[in-house]
């Protein structure tokens, strides 16, 4: 950032007094510029024992399948981003909406935080960023055209999971590459 978004003078690098890490500031009005993790909020959604896919329409990733899930806006729980992405990417109503999954990627200074809930109605369609939306059961889902890895890893939970009815709340910290493949370094239910 070398410009201050409050006052519009440059910003310089350095550690403020009583912090620990170096951060933008102004050398004006002094105002410190914190860059913290982008929080990305999704849904796995649940119909007769198959889950919602979504073919994604923009990029990173376009043409490859995954949860409706984006970025969390300002004034907006958790619950209620996850519920607005399956509404805007797959037209989507969720139902039940619980707390799955807490995934830490540091690497890419990102929070994935993963909801189940029912599709109400079964209804879906491809939202403005979709092209498809499918209904996949665990045979059906496109292992190999999946978008992110943290898509692959909450299924493979999900699928676990129905074959117990035990449906605990995932929390790990992942490493990995831009390219793919996780390692789960952390992991907690």
């Amino acid at each position: 950032m070398p410009f201050c978004s409050s006052c519009g003078a440059a910003t310089t690098q350095s550690v403020p007094e009583g912090d620990n890490r170096p951060r933008q500031i102004c050398g004006r009005c002094n105002c410190v510029h914190y860059e913290n993790p982008k929080n990305v909020v999704g849904c796995l959604l649940e119909w007769q024992g198959k889950v919602l896919l979504c073919r994604r329409g923009i990029e990173p990733r376009k043409n490859f399948w995954t949860l409706p899930a984006g970025f969390l806006e300002n004034g907006e729980t958790l619950a209620e981003g996850a519920a607005r992405e399956s509404l805007e990417e797959a037209n989507a109503v969720c139902e039940g909406i619980q707390l799955y999954g807490l995934y830490s990627l540091a690497r890419i200074n990102q929070v994935y935080v993963m909801f189940r809930a029912t599709l109400a109605d079964g209804f879906c369609e491809a939202g403005d960023e979709t092209l498809e939306v499918q209904l996949c059961a665990e045979a059906e889902v496109p292992w190999d055209e999946l978008a992110f890895p943290i898509v692959a890893d909450t299924l493979r939970h999900y699928f676990n999971d129905c074959r117990t009815q035990h449906f605990p709340i995932r929390n790990s910290d992942v490493q990995g590459s831009p390219a793919g493949g996780i390692t789960v370094v952390q992991q907690g239910v």
